[in-house]
C-alpha cells in the first residue's frame, strides 16, 4: 500500500519510503531485540570458518541441519521468484500498474500479518514445528500452482491466501527447527549460513523468473516456483517430529539431537 500511494510522488518515492522503514527497523533492533549469543560459560568456543556449516551442507545433504538449511533456501529460492514477476504479471494479464496494485499486495500483507502474529503460535502449538513446516508446503505449492489460473481480479483473490499462510508456515518453522539444530555457540553462524542461502535465492530468482516469464509465457515462473517447493517438500517430510532422535551435523560433527 505504502509502495503504490508514495508512487504517485515520482519513481524514487518507493525507494525512499522503503530505506526510511529500513532506518526505523535498525531502531527498534538496536533498542529492543535482545542478544542470542550465550553468555561465557566456561565451555570452549568453536572456532572455524563461518563458511564451514555451509560446506558441510553441500557434502551431507541428507543430515537434520543440512536438510533444513536447502528447505529454507530453496523455498525463499521459489517464494522470491513469485513476488519478481508478481507485478509483470497482474500487470500483463489485469492490467493493474504501480498506482493500482496497491491493494493486492496489501491484501497479501495483511493475511501474512494476521498469520504471524495471530494464528501460528496456536497452529505450532497443535501440529508442531515439523508438521507446520510441511503443511506450510502443502499450502504453498498449491498457492503458487494455482496463481496462474484465475481469469478475474475475484478468482486470483480466493487463490492468494494459499501463498503468505504456506509461507508463514514455512519459514519461521523452519527458522526455529533449524536452532534446535544447532550448537548454542553457533546460532550466529548458522542464521548467517541459511540468510547466505536465502540472499542467493534472491538474486538467481528474479534472473530466472523474468526469463520464464518472457520465453515460456506468464504463468510458467509460478509452475517453476511450485516444483520447486515440490522439492522442499520432500525434504520437509523427511524432518523428524519432535522427539524423535535425528543424526545431524551440528557444528560439522555427527551427532544427535534430541528435540
Amino acid at each position: 500500500a505504502l509502495g503504490s500511494l508514495s508512487a504517485r510522488f515520482g519513481q524514487e518515492a518507493p525507494g525512499l519510503v522503503a530505506a526510511a522503514l529500513c532506518v526505523v527497523n535498525i531502531a527498534f533492533a538496536w533498542r529492543w531485540l535482545p542478544e542470542s549469543k550465550p553468555r561465557d560459560d566456561g565451555a570452549p568456543r568453536i572456532r572455524r570458518a563461518v563458511w564451514f556449516t555451509a560446506w558441510s551442507a553441500l557434502r551431507h545433504p541428507g543430515t537434520g541441519l543440512a536438510r533444513l538449511l536447502w528447505i529454507y533456501g530453496i523455498g525463499m529460492l521459489a517464494f522470491s521468484a513469485m513476488t519478481s514477476v508478481l507485478s509483470l504479471y497482474l500487470g500483463a494479464e489485469f492490467g493493474l500498474d504501480a498506482t493500482t496494485i496497491g491493494p493486492i499486495f496489501t491484501y497479501i500483507g495483511v493475511l501474512s500479518f494476521v498469520m504471524r502474529s495471530l494464528l501460528l503460535g496456536p497452529i505450532v502449538d497443535r501440529l508442531g514445528e515439523a508438521w507446520t513446516m510441511r503443511v506450510g508446503t502443502v499450502l504453498l505449492v498449491l498457492g503458487l500452482v494455482l496463481y496462474p489460473l484465475p481469469r478475474t481480479l475475484w478468482g486470483l483473490a480466493a487463490v492468494i491466501p494459499l501463498v503468505p499462510i504456506g509461507t508463514a508456515l514455512l519459514f519461521p518453522s523452519t527458522t526455529s527447527l533449524m536452532s534446535r539444530h544447532s550448537d548454542p555457540r553457533e546460532y550466529g553462524a548458522t542464521m548467517g549460513v541459511a540468510q547466505t542461502f536465502a540472499g542467493i535465492a534472491r538474486v538467481a530468482a528474479p534472473l530466472l523468473a523474468t526469463v520464464a516469464f518472457q520465453r515460456l509465457g506468464h504463468g510458467w515462473p509460478f509452475y517453476l516456483a511450485g516444483a520447486c517447493v515440490g522439492v522442499v517438500g520432500i525434504l520437509a517430510f523427511q524432518v523428524p517430529v519432535a522427539g524423535t532422535p535425528s543424526d545431524t551435523v551440528v557444528g560439522g560433527e555427527r551427532g544427535k539431537v534430541l528435540r
